[in-house]
Formats: structure tokens, C-alpha cells, sequence
């Protein structure tokens, strides 16, 4: 009874976090038709601040930290970011109306990191004065290349075989009817035949993996915390860290919140186009794939004397689905997907979530089993 009522109490308080506030804020006066506008450039600016905040925070931690301390969580990021795609990919896809293609999207946007999220929850970590390793924020792109990376081949292997039985088939009924593309150089046998069909296919359809890697580094998000990340780690950027980002940091992070709280309800609508069941997902995985995480980094607090702050940390961005860097790289990688089904799903109703439930669903949580 202790565990739930205190629980309960630590839930409470995370949803009046003035983080949320402004999350929930942004989708009541959308809701009530308000024409207020961030300018894109802005929010553009607010994003890069923000996450060289963090990557500069990181960075300075790991060079006065023990590297081997980081190994196991970076490790369980990276499970977590893979995991993820398929679960989507064996539960999502096989919904009704709901194409594989989506849902292996579907999975990579939410196997990928928010950085907004990840930002809300490492504010509110610090509201309630929860201790976290300050390089906890340096898991991001462990999770997120992964995932990206993950959504993109597996959905090219699916439709490569798709395009594979499609071709094996044209090809079948060609030969049945004794007529080969090209009479005057064509093999001995059918069989022979085939078999050379089958080979070039497999070479032209060969998914290569560092461009996806390529770009998702290239990415605005990832690019703007690794850039912090390597200042911290090389430099000494302390004093413009001091007077400047961090100051800046919870200001900037409400206005981000406000406009993905705007966001969120104009893209619900987006949700209508495509089958039902992605509503469904998208309030169901968050918590799903941020109590693996969970679950994971419990492990990594028993073994290696991981913070509980910092399970909260793998748990959330777990719960995230990237809404700067996974879109675009999405766009590129599975042009064949739907950006309503994955986006919608993501923005409209995944975000909201993470934000407003998981965060304080995931430090109740830890609070409750730390007896805090």
C-alpha cells in the first residue's frame, strides 16, 4: 500500500511540472483555435540550443567520469533501439489495414530519440533534485542511429523479397511460355536462368548500411548534440556553459514545449487517413518499450551502481519517438512508407504522451522502488 499511495503522490506532482504545463498548454489553445505562431527559424534555434546544452553536458561529465561505468547502459540503448523496430514489426504490421512498410517506419520514429522529450525529462529530473550521471544524456545517439538504422534495412529486406516473389513469378511465367528476354544469349537451362535472375536481383537490392548511418549523423538534432559533445569532451567550455546555455536552458525548453503542444493537435487529424490501430500503438508502446528500458537499466543500477535518475533517463528517451532527425532520414530511407501513419502516430499522439505521462509515470516509478 505504501508503494502505490506514494506512487500515486510522485505521479501527481510530475504532471504539475511547469515543463508539462507548457506541453499541455500548447494543446489547449490549439484545441480552442488560437492563431499563435512560433516561427519555424526559431524553433530551429531553440532545438540546437537545447541540444548542444545537453551534448556539452555530456561531454564534460565523460571527461571527468569513468568510461566504464557508460558501457553497460550505452550497451542496453543500443538493444533498446534495435528491440524496438521489431516489436513494431511483429505486432504493428500485422494489424488490420495497417501496411509493413508503416509499421517498420512506425517503429524506427519511435525506436529513434526526442531530444525535446529527453530535455523534459532531464529538467524535471532536476526540479525534484534527482541525481543523474550528467553523461546520461550522451545515450541519445546510441538509441536513436541504431533504431533509424534498424527501420530502414529491415523494411528495404521486406520489400526486396516482396520485389524478389514479384519478379520470381514474372519470371516463372516467362519461361513457362519458352520465351527468355534474350533468345540469342540465354542460359542452357531453365533453372540456370533463374538462378542468374535471382543473383542480380539480390546485387541490385542489397541495402547498404553507411549512408543511413551517414545521414542520420548529418541529422540537425544529432549533429547539434554531438558537436556539444565534443566541445565538452575536447575543450573547456565551462565559462559560455555556465553563463549562457545553462541559464537559458528551461526558458527556451517551455517555448519548445508549447510549440509541440500546438503541434500535436494539428497533426491529430493526420491519424484519420491511416488505420485506427496506430492510435492504439502510440499510447501503448511508449510505456511499453520505456518499461524495457526500464527493466534494463535497473539491471545496469544493480550491477555497476547505475543511478535510478539515470534509469529514468534510459526509460524515457526509450519512451520518445524522434521528432527532428527521424523524420527526414524516414523520408529518404523508406520513400514507400507514409509519412501520415508514422509522423501522426508520433507527433500527435506518441510525444504528448512520453512527455506528459511517461516522464512522471517513469520517476514515480523510480522514486517508489528507491523508497524516495
Amino acid at each position: 500500500m505504501d508503494f502505490l499511495s506514494l506512487f500515486v503522490k510522485d505521479f501527481i506532482l510530475q504532471l504539475q511540472s511547469p515543463t508539462l504545463a507548457f506541453l499541455i498548454g500548447g494543446m489547449i489553445i490549439a484545441a480552442l483555435g488560437s492563431e499563435l505562431v512560433i516561427p519555424e527559424a526559431i524553433c530551429t534555434i531553440i532545438v540546437f540550443m537545447l541540444l548542444t546544452k545537453i551534448g556539452l553536458t555530456g561531454g564534460i561529465a565523460i571527461r571527468n567520469s569513468n568510461l566504464t561505468q557508460m558501457v553497460l547502459p550505452m550497451i542496453f540503448a543500443i538493444m533498446v533501439g534495435i528491440i524496438v523496430v521489431f516489436i513494431a514489426r511483429y505486432t504493428l504490421a500485422k494489424l488490420p489495414k495497417v501496411k509493413v512498410v508503416d509499421a517498420i517506419a512506425t517503429g524506427g520514429l519511435f525506436g529513434a530519440v526526442s531530444g525535446s522529450t529527453m530535455a523534459a525529462g532531464l529538467t524535471v529530473l532536476e526540479e525534484q533534485k534527482i541525481p543523474y550521471e550528467a553523461w546520461a544524456g550522451a545515450l541519445y545517439p546510441f538509441m536513436d542511429i541504431p533504431a533509424l538504422v534498424t527501420a530502414i534495412v529491415v523494411a528495404n529486406i521486406y520489400l526486396n523479397k516482396k520485389k524478389r516473389k514479384e519478379v520470381a513469378y514474372s519470371t516463372e511465367q516467362t519461361v513457362a511460355a519458352g520465351d527468355y528476354p534474350d533468345q540469342k544469349d540465354y542460359p542452357s537451362s531453365r533453372q540456370e536462368y533463374l538462378s542468374e535472375q535471382k543473383e542480380k536481383g539480390n546485387a541490385d537490392n542489397r541495402v547498404k548500411i553507411w549512408p543511413i548511418i551517414k545521414e542520420s549523423l548529418q541529422g540537425s538534432a544529432l549533429s547539434a548534440m554531438l558537436l556539444g559533445l565534443a566541445l565538452g569532451l575536447f575543450t573547456r567550455p565551462e565559462s559560455v556553459y555556465k553563463s549562457f546555455y545553462d541559464p537559458a536552458f528551461r526558458g527556451l525548453l517551455s517555448i519548445l514545449m508549447l510549440v509541440m503542444g500546438i503541434e500535436a493537435w494539428s497533426r491529430i487529424g493526420e491519424l484519420r487517413k491511416v488505420a485506427q490501430w496506430y492510435v492504439v500503438y502510440s499510447v501503448v508502446a511508449p510505456f511499453f518499450h520505456g518499461l524495457i528500458a526500464f527493466g534494463l537499466g535497473m539491471i545496469a543500477h544493480y550491477t555497476t551502481g547505475f543511478s535510478m535518475g539515470g534509469v529514468v533517463i534510459l526509460a524515457v528517451i526509450a519512451s520518445s519517438s524522434s521528432d527532428i532527425s527521424g523524420p527526414p532520414t524516414l523520408r529518404a530511407g523508406i520513400p514507400s512508407a507514409n509519412p501520415s501513419a508514422y509522423i501522426g502516430a508520433s507527433t500527435a499522439v506518441g510525444t504528448p504522451v512520453a512527455i506528459g505521462i511517461c516522464i512522471p509515470f517513469f520517476i514515480g516509478l523510480a522514486q517508489a522502488i528507491g523508497g524516495k
